[in-house]
């Protein structure tokens, strides 16, 4: 049975500021999640860049969502790991286990499904809790 779904689209251009400073990405993103800066990045990884970081906050908003309680936890216990196959699933810590336990009837059993997207401007994510 579903017990939740949730969505949300961030705009990839409001992460510039946060790649900038390094202190915004160690507040809101796990240090798995964190991309190694390099000094002088193409314009293509600089757009990667902005991307990863909006499809994975993106990530942890629509996980609120499907949740029901809004953005009650640390961020950075909510993050992004890729199987074998590059396949994203969410990884679950501290403050956001603390949450799925409150909210969430069936927590012990929660299947989570996770999407990522994104193109060129914005980036999207998708977030379905099953019990």
């Amino acid at each position: 049975m579903i017990f939740g779904i949730g969505i949300d689209l961030a705009k990839c251009s409001r992460f510039q500021k946060w790649i900038d400073n390094p202190k915004m990405l160690e507040r809101f993103f796990n240090p798995e999640e964190i991309l190694e800066k390099k000094k002088s990045m193409t314009a293509a990884r600089q757009s990667a860049s902005l991307q990863h970081y909006a499809a994975r906050f993106a990530a942890k908003e629509a996980f609120s969502k499907a949740l029901g309680c809004g953005l009650v936890f640390d961020l950075r216990d909510l993050f992004i790991q890729n199987d074998k196959n590059g396949k994203p699933m969410l990884a679950i810590q501290g403050s956001a286990q603390e949450a799925l336990k409150k909210y969430c009837p069936d927590w012990q059993n929660a299947k989570f499904f996770v999407s990522l997207s994104h193109e060129k401007e914005f980036a999207i994510a998708q977030v379905i809790i099953e019990i």
